[in-house]
């Protein structure tokens, strides 16, 4: 059995967790500073009693300073173990930090991993297919509800474009060129009664000429005498 095994009792004692390592780190760091305290007020009453027995009593001095001597080579030590602790506390404190964030990242993978464990790549991008689809199936029903089919079907665009061009004509007539539109006046009715209409005479009519084949007939001769 090594040597530790016999001061320990030769057990395999379970490792502690490093938040229980820490916290007897930091019992072991204050029951040190404290000693510091106490070696440092010790020194102190060492020296005073080397300082009023320098003249008086010198061998009570040189034990004094003796014992300072001593007490400052424990207060020595007392640093350099302080300094250990005080990077193992550290180094344990960042592990401990460590263990917490790996943890977490586990814990958050693991939640991930299982929320992604009835999910599939190609299903999602089937999903968002299907989505796109019937968008497009939304926007052709809108499209056409909006389409007024019914009503003005049986009108010609050109014949209405047509009609709009000789408006904007006539009102460029009007207001450019100031074209006066015409002004239908009736006469006046005179106030006096209407004279009445003289019959006019009728002209007699010009008297017959015949050709001269008919000159030679005597039955268009008696005719025309008949006539005038």
């Amino acid at each position: 059995m090594s040597f530790f095994g016999k001061m320990f009792g030769g057990k395999k004692d379970v490792a502690p967790t490093t938040g229980e390592a820490i916290q007897k780190l930091r019992e072991t760091e204050n029951m040190l500073i404290k000693k510091q305290e106490f070696l440092e007020s010790k020194i102190e009453e060492e020296l005073n009693i080397a300082r009023k027995n320098a003249s008086k009593n010198k061998r009570v001095a040189l034990q004094a300073l003796k014992k300072k001597k001593r007490l400052e080579k424990q207060l020595q030590q007392i640093d350099g173990t302080l300094s250990t602790i005080e990077m193992q506390r550290e180094a344990l404190e960042s592990a401990n930090t460590n263990t917490a964030v790996l943890t977490t990242m586990k814990n958050a993978a693991d939640a991930l991993k299982a929320a992604h464990k009835n999910m599939d790549v190609d299903n999602v991008h089937d999903m968002m297919d299907d989505i796109a689809e019937q968008q497009d199936v939304a926007r052709e029903i809108s499209d056409a509800i909006s389409n007024p089919v019914a009503f003005g079907a049986d009108l010609d665009d050109e014949d209405l474009e047509r009609e709009l061009d000789e408006l904007e004509q006539e009102e460029f007539d009007k207001k450019v060129i100031g074209i006066p539109e015409p002004n239908v006046t009736l006469p006046e009715v005179p106030a006096d009664e209407m004279p009445e209409k003289i019959p006019e005479k009728k002209k007699a009519p010009a008297p017959a000429t015949l050709t001269a084949e008919e000159e030679n007939d005597p039955d268009m001769k008696q005719l025309l005498s008949w006539a005038n």
